[in-house]
């Protein structure tokens, strides 16, 4: 669910004159997508709610698609060697774990409404796949945190700082929207277990819609801040974001420029062509006693 906000600029979108349009149509995209959810969130205290569910999936399914655009484009900026992210850990908690755990909990989130649109439209009771259902909103919001957490874990060093007050705009709020999600799929869950049973869309509470709504405003925020930062970062000259100085990155330019061979690499040559040893003949000492009867001849 969370956009991730990389602290760092190493990201590979495709050729360098198409990289600024892909990056606009990243963030609008998923602009547009937390647009959809609070519609879709609105539509529930309608008489249209079965119209909101659709709503939900369209919304799920570009989110999923811009954090496999996200993971593609940092993998990209590594030639896909994922052995190199063991020589960064900001790589692999940030810029690797928080696409793939949102995709997850996006994922199943969408699950889960696709669950309770295939009851609504069956008009049979499935006890199982409602029981699937509210338990994935769960595990999909849970993921939201835990990724939200991970996109919070970022270090800068010399990036700028009014790039760092935009990245914090971009994550809080991503952060806020996230436990609201977490705390209505809860309270949700509780409420259809300890009251009257509902089924189909009626499970959804309206506990589980406004504190929706909350979670899917602080997304929209998020989106947007998002979207101002993509064009500040643009516009601005000279150093915007954190290189990806001494780690994975690095030491793959270093490697193309045949300055620093990359350790993979390099063991790997070593294994399969063994380094010959050479042998070094050291001059052996003259013995004292030598050297106090050459004195003595002289």
């Amino acid at each position: 669910m969370v956009k991730l906000a990389s602290a760092r600029e190493f990201r590979t979108y495709g050729p360098s004159l198409s990289k600024n349009r892909c990056e606009y149509m990243n963030a609008g995209l998923y602009l547009f997508a937390t647009i959809v959810l609070c519609c879709a969130f609105a539509s529930q205290l309608s008489s249209e709610a079965r119209s909101g569910l659709v709503l939900f999936l369209i919304s799920f399914a570009i989110m999923i698609l811009v954090n496999l655009h996200d993971l593609v484009a940092h993998l990209a900026g590594i030639d896909f060697r994922l052995p190199l992210m063991s020589f960064d850990l900001q790589l692999f908690f940030v810029e690797f774990a928080v696409p793939v755990v949102q995709v997850l909990g996006t994922l199943l989130s969408f699950l889960g409404i696709l669950f309770l649109l295939i009851q609504d439209g069956k008009g049979h009771v499935y006890f199982k796949l409602e029981q699937h259902a509210l338990n994935m909103l769960i595990a999909g919001s849970v993921l939201w945190v835990v990724g939200s957490i991970h996109n919070a874990c970022q270090i800068y060093e010399r990036a700028d700082g009014h790039v760092q007050i935009l990245q914090q705009c971009v994550y809080i709020p991503f952060l806020m929207g996230s436990l609201s999600f977490m705390l209505s799929a809860i309270l949700n869950y509780q409420e259809q277990h300890s009251g009257i049973i509902h089924h189909g869309i009626h499970l959804l509470g309206k506990t589980w819609i406004w504190l929706g709504i909350l979670g899917s405003l602080f997304f929209l925020i998020g989106g947007l801040t998002n979207v101002i930062k993509v064009f500040k970062m643009q516009q601005m000259n000279g150093l915007r974001l954190e290189k990806l100085r001494g780690g994975a990155h690095e030491r793959l330019v270093n490697a193309r420029e045949g300055q620093v061979p990359l350790i993979l690499e390099h063991h790997h040559q070593t294994r399969s062509h063994p380094v010959e040893e050479t042998k070094v003949t050291l001059p052996v000492p003259t013995p004292y006693k030598d050297v106090l009867i050459g004195q003595t001849g002289s």
